[in-house]
């Protein structure tokens, strides 16, 4: 998935001027190196971004080179080796007789040589061209980026202070509803702000990852530069901390290595980029080509925005000099929990080339990358909503805490009023009767808060046998969620479809899908009525609805959440989920979540929640923590925003792939995995085990769901495939799952 539809899809659409410039920084890296491209490795090969995903994988660790086979690479009769001493450490270059053999010797020179030199001089100077180039659009591009964020964070500061010095405890209710106004606008600033500069480093991140893999494509020897040399301490002193003890085992692994300069760096800016292609490894040498670049940086974590950091035992020496002098490698900065001192270093984890790094700190060096005003002033924010909020008065709950649940309280309609504050209330809400005029109720569990806030609507098997969504509800809000400290209202509805769960089916009692049959009608069919009732007794009352669901029968989904993405409060209700996936959908005619939105202008969105018929805890696990982060969001909870390891992959849409023919279908690939146009995804045999059709993925995207089930009729679904675009489509938008 190429990252400049992504930001697109991402981007503030009210902020979208002052974004990085993707395309136009991607486009000059492009043709610039196009005419240029090394012999060997192609542009297109280049360019590819297969692996481009938002969802970055950690690459593997390729094994590291033993002693012994060092030894054994020196020995052979094809090489030899040659020795260079740099201080303590000794770098080892590996040199093949042959060359040796062809080395010209000192003082001759041929009119080939000549040319080649002369060719080469030019080559160089182009290059140098294109990376002058680069810098200068990189320059105004962080320009561009930092100047909104400045902006932006200076009149958020000055907001903030305003609010604090204008806040009176005898406001009247007019000047209370426009000082929490202004507060929630700053609020949702902040959050466009936190977003704004994390794209941008994202954006940053893989240009600059980009522009090196064409400019090493181009320029070979560009792996490791002269300034910035790879260099690990000898077993013996990895192992030791202060006290000539072993310190826990803090460097056994392979690749916790720190960047260590060559105190001959050249000040001759034509020759920056001149490499000396070495690696130490615990005392002996390798090739950077068979050490691999991505090596080197898969042990640095983030620390704080952008800065890495690793840790070192404290007896570890410090570098004879830096590749930015004026910023010391290591700081005399110690853990209090390792003993160990910190290594702070400006990367990003595609190269280790001196020129990639040089721009990577650019980046860093910038506000937007490196301040964290914008997140302490929204965590100020937030308590503030919550500390200037007035209690309310607490009624007395009129049942006894253990209570059987044929006994709960019956009622029509919810009333949220009358509910004790500060507590967990259990009820049961008619919504039609059987043919033995016995009530047909839905449970509902009600935490409510000590605070005025939003009611928060949770919504699960509306398909009867999608059940996901039930643990969820128990555990937000049995567990997760704490009613003294509370704002506003967490309303649970384990299960929706009451007929459809006793009877273990995705419909209502009589077959239909009462998802498609939103809002209902007052006097209709069963399902009908039982829809129209289950909308104005309990979904009018909530301010905000999430409704969750899972695949159906013979399916499996991702963990994914489908919203309209052009509306800016479900747009963030969907970011916050922290799926896998979100796609861009409108609502289908007569779903929950559509009616919702239509009839009582309700924000919602639909959250899918892996398999049917089953619990499955990791997926459960990861849609409370999206609820947490909506609440959270919100206001009604404690600002604890919990963020995935991933970014969700955002699509401009989805449809479902489906089969001509009957037979048996096999679906090849996984869901959460990408597929390219024209991959095979699908092959149907008939009954006598002979393949009748295959099917191909008729454009590139990204796998949502697909089928499990081999037995197939005509028009049996096969996949349900995402497509990555760089903008929203307009009008209604749906799945097609119909």
């Amino acid at each position: 998935m190429k990252f400049a539809k992504q930001l697109g899809l991402r981007s503030i659409p009210s902020w979208a001027p002052y974004y990085l410039d993707y395309k136009s920084l991607k486009g000059y890296i492009k043709s610039s190196f196009k005419d240029i491209a090394g012999p060997l490795q192609s542009l297109e090969s280049l360019d590819h971004e297969s692996g481009e995903t938002d969802q970055d994988v950690e690459p593997s660790i390729p094994p590291k080179a033993s002693p012994e086979s060092v030894t054994a690479a020196t020995d052979a009769d094809s090489e030899s080796p040659v020795v260079q001493h740099d201080g303590s450490h000794h770098h080892v270059t590996l040199t093949s007789a042959q060359e040796e053999k062809d080395r010209p010797v000192k003082g001759t020179s041929s009119p080939s040589s000549i040319k080649t030199e002369e060719e080469e001089a030019a080559r160089e100077a182009s290059i140098n061209i294109i990376v002058e180039g680069f810098r200068a659009l990189l320059w105004a591009e962080l320009e561009k980026v930092n100047a909104r964020y400045e902006a932006q964070e200076r009149i958020a500061g000055v907001t903030m202070e305003r609010l604090n010095a204008s806040w009176r405890a005898n406001f009247s209710p007019a000047e209370l509803k426009q000082w929490r106004g202004d507060l929630t606008v700053l609020i949702l600033n902040l959050e466009y702000l936190l977003e704004f500069s994390q794209t941008n480093i994202t954006g940053f991140k893989k240009i600059i990852k980009k522009f090196d893999k064409h400019y090493r494509g181009c320029n070979p020897s560009g792996h490791t530069s002269s300034a910035s040399s790879i260099h690990v301490p000898d077993q013996q002193q990895q192992l030791q901390g202060s006290n000539g003890h072993q310190d826990g085992g803090l460097m056994q692994h392979p690749t916790h290595r720190p960047l260590s300069s060559n105190s001959n760096h050249n000040p001759n800016p034509n020759h920056l980029y001149s490499n000396i292609n070495t690696i130490t490894y615990l005392g002996t040498s390798v090739e950077s080509e068979t050490a691999g670049p991505l090596s080197v940086f898969n042990a640095l974590g983030i620390h704080g925005r952008s800065t890495p950091t690793i840790y070192l035992p404290c007896d570890y020496p410090e570098p004879t000099s830096s590749l930015h002098p004026q910023e010391p490698f290591i700081r005399n900065v110690h853990s209090p929990q390792t003993q160990s001192k910190s290594v702070y270093y400006h990367n990003y984890y595609g190269g280790v080339s001196a020129l990639s790094l040089e721009f990577w700190k650019m980046v860093t060096e910038r506000t937007f990358a490196k301040s964290e005003k914008d997140e302490r002033l929204l965590a100020e924010a937030r308590t503030l909503w919550r500390k200037r909020t007035p209690v309310v008065a607490e009624h007395l709950s009129p049942l006894p805490l253990s209570v059987d649940p044929k006994d709960y309280p019956v009622w029509d309609d919810l009333d949220l009023n009358i509910l004790p504050s500060g507590r967990i209330s259990r009820l049961w809400i008619v919504l039609a009767e059987d043919a033995m005029s016995t009530p047909i109720r839905v449970p509902v569990i009600v935490a409510k808060g000590v605070r005025p806030g939003p009611v928060v609507g949770l919504t699960a098997a509306l398909h009867g046998n999608e059940l996901n969504g039930i643990p969820l509800t128990h555990r937000l809000v049995l567990q997760e969620i704490q009613c003294q400290a509370l704002h506003g209202i967490v309303v649970a509805v384990p299960v929706a479809n009451v007929p459809g769960y006793l009877a273990q089916q995705r419909g209502f009692t009589d077959g239909t899908d009462l998802n498609r049959l939103m809002p209902g009608k007052k006097n209709g069919t069963t399902s009908q009525v039982y829809s129209y009732n289950l909308m104005t007794r309990l979904v009018r009352h909530f301010t905000h609805l999430i409704d969750l669901h899972t695949a159906s029968k013979g399916r499996v989904n991702s963990l994914y959440v489908r919203a309209n993405m052009q509306n800016p409060t479900t747009r963030h209700m969907a970011r916050l989920q922290n799926p896998q996936i979100i796609v861009h959908n409108t609502s289908p005619d007569g779903s929950l979540r559509g009616a919702a939105m239509q009839q009582y202008n309700i924000p919602a969105i639909t959250v899918e929640i892996g398999d049917p018929a089953r619990f499955q805890k990791r997926f459960v696990k990861s849609a409370i923590l999206g609820v947490t982060n909506i609440l959270s969001h919100l206001k009604m909870v404690e600002d604890e925003h919990e963020v995935q390891d991933y970014d969700p992959v955002v699509c401009a849409k989805s449809y479902w792939i489906f089969t001509k023919g009957g037979g048996i279908l096999n679906v090849l690939p996984d869901v959460n995995t990408w597929v390219r146009k024209g991959e095979l995804i699908a092959t149907l045999h008939n009954i006598f085990g002979l393949e009748e059709h295959r099917y191909f993925a008729p454009e590139d995207g990204i796998v949502v769901g697909k089928s499990v089930d081999p037995v197939c009729q005509s028009g049996c679904r096969i996949l349900h495939l995402g497509v990555v675009s760089d903008r929203f489509p307009e009008g209604k938008i749906d799945d097609g799952h119909m």
